[in-house]
């Protein structure tokens, strides 16, 4: 148990440096508040025995679904999946989802304990940063339920955090493409 660490970005870094060193070759997780369902473990490890570097178990591809959640709180979230697809330029409809499954490999390419988002922009990196490391990324349906234990720790820190981060990681991409086009035009003197 963790008592000197806060924040879900800290306890992702920690379990992946452990899996690290116990030379796993795949590493599953899912959030500990029995909103994921066991039952999906073998869809996903299917999917990276068939060629995926990271799946996500997601709530909005088809077959997929979110159960029990207020309605706020769904458009919260399918708006802030598809803010944050569109702004990074990730084809991924639920990047911010805490299930799911990595090659060994392809933590390695991540370089998790790199990142430096807190919240569930932690995710959000990951996902980016294994889309710009070129890594396969699939998804699979899962039915997520609203939480059975413990309370959110969602607040508006949180979403602040999450919002000001991609905002700032996309404007940063766009920044990266355009320089990198601007050379190629530009006739070398």
């Amino acid at each position: 148990m963790r008592t000197d660490e806060r924040g879900l970005g800290s306890a992702y870094r920690r379990a992946f440096a452990i899996a690290a060193a116990e030379d796993t070759d795949i590493v599953l997780h899912l959030d500990a508040d029995l909103s994921h369902d066991p039952a999906a473990l073998p869809s996903m490890v299917k999917a990276l025995e068939d060629g995926a570097d990271i799946v996500i178990g997601s709530r909005y591809v088809p077959g997929g679904a979110t159960l029990n959640w207020p309605p706020h709180r769904r458009l919260l979230s399918r708006w802030g999946n598809r803010y944050t697809a569109a702004v990074l330029g990730l084809k991924l409809r639920d990047i911010t989802s805490g299930f799911r499954g990595y090659r060994h490999d392809a933590l390695e390419v991540i370089d998790a304990p790199s990142t430096s988002a807190e919240g569930y922009a932690f995710l959000t990196e990951l996902a980016l940063r294994a889309s710009d490391g070129g890594l396969k990324i699939t998804e699979v349906p899962i039915l997520f339920a609203d939480r059975t234990a413990g309370t959110s720790k969602m607040s508006w820190r949180i979403i602040s955090e999450s919002m000001l981060l991609v905002t700032r990681w996309g404007v940063a991409r766009r920044f990266r493409a355009l320089r990198r086009r601007m050379r190629r035009t530009t006739p070398d003197r």
